[in-house]
């Protein structure tokens, strides 16, 4: 694990909406727009040297995290970068009067200069007039990027086309977090009655698995050996969803939650193996503690992801030595007050991880029932994870978007909602994002929300302009402002 570099910033989690992207994860530039864009929009050192630079990387264009997202022509940009555009209009965002804000190492005309490029992405986390110009090494997922010629600076990199000074960047590696994924009761006999036990994942299964990694909450068993331990409430899953599960291209499930023990322990013990016999690595169940306690590490493109899960809700019971069930931390609001003996099992865990793996992803089943509002616990554990070495942390259960915070520089999603469940008795019930991420080598540099609503036949969709534009202002208006973070280093 490498030095990472350091930056302050307001949090972010960049909203990806429909329109300004394809409905892949990465959008393709418009014919012909890079080769061109680059020697018009391409941007040096200041300075009074001729010789050019070693090598080169993105210049990136920042904004306020609360911003919609914005893609602009390689016209735009030079207008941009030349000080010919002072209002957000002309980067067909709402109208109002626009700074430019730039670190000192770059030539833009026009902007106010900052001496540190972690400086000016502090600035326009501050301001949301602001709009930042830095070179793409120091940007992270506490700002947002805007995408020029449909071409995203830290996905594409090789690709975009605004280059200042920088080193070159290092491998890109994505990944995709979803929320609950409940694929028995109604979800499943629809699917069911079309013969298609895909058809709740398919119309966003190309989008998840154009990831190098994908990773969600499956909150339903695969396997009915037992009784329904919670009624109606009690989520058995036809074992040949595992046809969507693979089609989405998922690559880790969690089970921690309140729903993997619904037909009993020898049904959570068969979903676990059927979950693995699929390809997908489980986590946070097992058919006894040491198993459910055991991350799930994956390595894509040379770095090592692990992921740690608990369920902190109950139903399901708790794994002991010797007894199957689900890696159990007892706190608010449903298993507590927060018992400190767990929580230390599970920050021991992420401890003893941390110096096996490059990047540790914590998913957390937790929180209050239909609100955005986040309960003590949730936000003092989220923080110790990330204290004990998480770099990110994804919380699932509350079947409704709830706020992000920025802890020492890792982002805490406190919960991405629902993304396949039957749940309509709800607006909000009925819509949630999934997070995708982006990697360059081991430093997370974004962390982009993309809005989905679920439709009548149970499956998410993005959605687009001003109705996911409100899913998102849910989940900043639960958030708190100012939402700022110093970025850690980590040897």
């Amino acid at each position: 694990m490498g030095t990472r570099p350091a930056y302050a910033c307001a949090l972010v989690v960049a909203a990806a909406l429909a329109g300004a992207c394809s409905p892949g994860p990465e959008a393709q530039p418009e014919p012909g727009g890079s080769s061109s864009a680059q020697a018009t929009t391409s941007v040096g050192p200041a300075g009074p040297s001729t010789s050019a630079p070693a090598t080169v990387g993105p210049l990136a264009l920042v904004t306020h995290p609360s911003r919609p997202a914005i893609d602009i022509s390689s016209a735009v940009a030079a207008d941009l970068l030349a000080g010919r555009v002072d209002d957000w209009s002309d980067l067909g965002a709402a109208p109002g009067p626009l700074r430019l804000v730039a670190a000192s190492g770059v030539t833009v005309s026009g902007a106010d200069l900052v001496t540190a490029a972690e400086d000016v992405v502090a600035a326009v986390g501050r301001d949301g007039a602001a709009l930042g110009a830095v070179p793409a090494s120091a940007v992270g997922p506490g700002v947002r990027v805007l995408r020029v010629n449909r071409t995203h600076p830290l996905r594409r990199p090789a690709t975009y086309p605004l280059t200042t000074a920088d080193d070159a960047p290092p491998p890109v590696t994505t990944a995709t977090v979803v929320g609950d994924v409940m694929l028995a009761r109604r979800v499943g006999s629809s699917m069911a009655a079309s013969g298609d036990f895909a058809a709740a994942l398919r119309p966003t299964a190309a989008r998840l698995a154009g990831a190098d990694l994908t990773v969600g909450n499956l909150e339903s068993t695969l396997s009915r050996l037992g009784r329904p331990q919670q009624g109606g409430d009690s989520f058995g899953a036809d074992p040949r969803v595992r046809r969507g599960l693979q089609l989405a291209g998922f690559d880790v499930l969690s089970l921690a939650n309140n729903h993997t023990g619904d037909y009993g322990l020898a049904s959570l013990v068969e979903t676990v193996r059927r979950v693995r016999e699929t390809g997908i690595v489980p986590v946070g169940a097992g058919a006894d503690l040491a198993e459910a306690r055991e991350p799930a590490v994956v390595v894509r493109n040379g770095v090592r992801f692990g992921v740690v899960a608990f369920d902190a809700i109950g139903e399901t019971p708790a794994a002991r030595a010797a007894r199957p069930g689900a890696f159990r931390l007892r706190m608010q609001p449903r298993t507590g007050p927060l018992v400190p003996g767990d929580l230390e099992r599970v920050l021991d865990t992420v401890r003893t991880l941390r110096p096996t793996v490059d990047v540790v992803m914590v998913l957390p089943h937790w929180g209050t029932q239909y609100t955005t509002r986040t309960v003590a616990d949730q936000r003092r554990v989220g923080r110790a994870l990330v204290e004990a070495g998480a770099d990110l942390v994804v919380g699932g259960h509350p079947h409704w978007v709830q706020g992000v915070e920025l802890h020492r520089g890792a982002p805490i999603a406190y919960s991405l909602g629902n993304y396949v469940f039957d749940m309509d008795f709800s607006r909000e019930t009925q819509e949630g994002a999934f997070l995708e991420l982006v990697f360059w080598g081991s430093e997370l540099k974004a962390a982009e929300f993309v809005p989905v609503r679920i439709g009548a036949d149970f499956a998410p969709r993005v959605a687009s302009g001003p109705g996911g534009q409100a899913i998102l202002n849910r989940i900043w208006g639960a958030s708190g402002r100012p939402l700022t973070g110093t970025h850690r280093r980590r040897s």
